[in-house]
């Protein structure tokens, strides 16, 4: 971890957590300690990480770093999008509003519903018998 002066930001989605560092610098993305085109290979999740900085036109412009536990890859890649946008906000209060216009900040509350006694899974019953 560097020297340099550090903004943090959380994010959650689904059942995943991202702890979010953003400095100053040439706009290095790592994730876990590797590059986030090594664990990101889809470009939907590659973009949708990027999204905070094209939605503030500040492509190229910040370092992060991202610790995230929990939950698979298109969840992963949520959170990170989500904690990226409240460094961001954190780090220069001007960007609130182009990330909210985005939708960016706003936390997705869909997680998986829970199982029901007498069903297979949530809401998937076992086949009805006639006879």
């Amino acid at each position: 971890m560097s020297t340099a002066t550090y903004h943090r930001g959380t994010g959650r989605r689904k059942c995943a957590i991202a702890q979010v560092r953003v400095s100053s610098g040439s706009g290095n993305i790592i994730v876990n300690g590797k590059p986030y085109q090594e664990l990101f290979t889809l470009v939907d999740h590659r973009r949708m990480i990027e999204m905070p900085f094209t939605a503030t036109d500040t492509v190229g412009k910040y370092n992060v770093e991202i610790k995230v536990t929990g939950g698979g890859l298109t969840g992963q890649a949520g959170a990170i999008k989500h904690g990226i946008a409240r460094a961001l906000v954190s780090l220069n209060e001007s960007y609130k509003s182009p990330l909210r216009q985005h939708g960016l900040l706003t936390r997705d509350p869909r997680i998986k519903e829970r199982k029901k006694y007498g069903l297979k899974r949530a809401r998937k019953a076992p086949q009805y018998t006639k006879r």
